[in-house]
């Protein structure tokens, strides 16, 4: 059996980029300098960033996840986001994915309606069709909709990634907790390292 970290592979690796929309942005307590902002802006955005531009480069599979509701009065979604209440409309440009992410060509977004991307989403099918086996995920927030995703994914039987230093949450000890919490179902790595093993791929293919 082949460990979680082992090298990836042509044709079989998918970058999955959670929940970066414009309305998720913001900052919870309205200050300009707040610990997510300035993690946001400093840290995991530009991380995403590289990581997505990598993924481009050498043809790794992209996908996006975003919440947003299929009808337009939201009763699709999930009880939890109606009692939240979580809504973001079709239509709502505030549910976009934000400029330097923003998809392109055969980028496959996927709208969720809850905040467990393999419940609400037909993700492990597509995945599945891609022939991934690693899965790197990255996006917001590390210690609900990220930390969903790589456990999800690990029990359906994909090697998730983690570059830590690619996620956001709203303080360092809830980043810090989560990562404790759901470590054990991924291999905790930095975007440097991601980076190393995608150019991997070309040079080993």
């Amino acid at each position: 059996m082949t460990p979680r970290d082992s090298r990836f592979q042509p044709g079989r690796t998918t970058l999955l980029l959670v929940d970066m929309q414009t309305v998720w942005m913001r900052s919870p307590t309205g200050a300009a300098e707040d610990y997510f902002t300035v993690r946001n802006t400093h840290v995991a955005v530009p991380n995403q960033v590289r990581l997505l531009r990598t993924a481009r480069a050498l043809g790794i599979d992209v996908l996006h996840t975003i919440i947003r509701s299929l009808r337009s009065d939201g009763r699709d979604r999930s009880l939890d986001h109606k009692l939240t209440p979580i809504h973001i409309a079709p239509d709502d440009p505030d549910g976009d994915i934000i400029p330097e992410l923003a998809p392109c060509r055969d980028e496959i977004v996927l709208p969720k309606t809850s905040s467990g991307v393999f419940n609400s989403t037909n993700i492990d099918y597509i995945l599945r069709n891609l022939g991934t086996d690693h899965l790197i995920i990255a996006g917001q927030l590390t210690d609900q909709c990220v930390d969903m995703a790589v456990r999800d994914a690990a029990d359906r039987g994909y090697r998730v990634l983690l570059p830590e230093d690619a996620c956001s949450t709203y303080s360092a000890e809830r980043h810090a907790a989560a990562l404790s919490a759901f470590g054990g179902y991924c291999t905790l790595t930095d975007t440097e390292n991601v980076l190393r093993r995608m150019r991997e791929i070309s040079s080993h293919a």
